[in-house]
């Protein structure tokens, strides 16, 4: 059986492209074992994909009170909103394995507010989920809401970043047609 393509635009071949982009996709393929399509499919565009990646590295790997599995819920409940494909299933992996919990991805894609999460993390999703869809309401009761589950101004901006900007990934991913490597489905299960 041949795999449908993982991009509709040109993939280029990891040895022509830039050196340091070639340098983050063989350090990420050393680390993980397989290529992840997203370098792939995004390297096509070499500045944008230093852009995005750039910010992605800003939003997703800082430390603080919001944590890497967090930040990966917000990921995986708006992208499954936003009917992305790759994002859901690359992203619930990582929130697989980095909250070592097999269940808790397919729990938040399907219907976060039935998942076994926090009530504070439920906030933090009906949040990220207002966002996502109706950023033009929110309001101050939102910020209000929010504080009272603990989270300080500089959250609040990191989970509406965090869901502004999946947005704009998923619909790349949606436009490109962008397909979730296979070893994806498997991890941390």
């Amino acid at each position: 059986m041949t795999l449908p393509a993982i991009s509709r635009f040109p993939v280029p071949e990891i040895k022509d492209l830039p050196e340091d982009i070639r340098t983050r996709i063989l350090a990420v393929q050393e680390k993980s074992g397989f290529v992840p399509n997203v370098f792939l499919t995004l390297a096509y565009r070499p500045d944008e994909f230093r852009a995005f990646f750039a910010y992605h590295d800003a939003l997703m790997d800082k430390p603080g009170p919001i944590t890497k599995a967090e930040r990966e819920m917000i990921v995986v409940a708006t992208s499954n909103a936003n009917q992305c494909q790759y994002c859901v299933v690359a992203h619930g992996a990582i929130l697989r394995i980095r909250a070592k919990n097999p269940l808790v991805a397919d729990q938040v894609a399907i219907n976060y507010r039935k998942a076994d999460i926090t009530p504070r993390q439920k906030a933090m999703l009906d949040f990220a989920m207002k966002v996502s869809a109706r950023a033009q309401e929110v309001g101050d009761d939102d910020m209000d809401t929010l504080r009272s589950h603990g989270f300080t101004d500089d959250d609040i901006w990191d989970i509406a970043a965090i869901a502004a900007f999946f947005g704009m990934s998923n619909r790349l991913a949606n436009v490109t047609s962008m397909r979730p490597n296979d070893e994806f489905y498997a991890m941390g299960r």
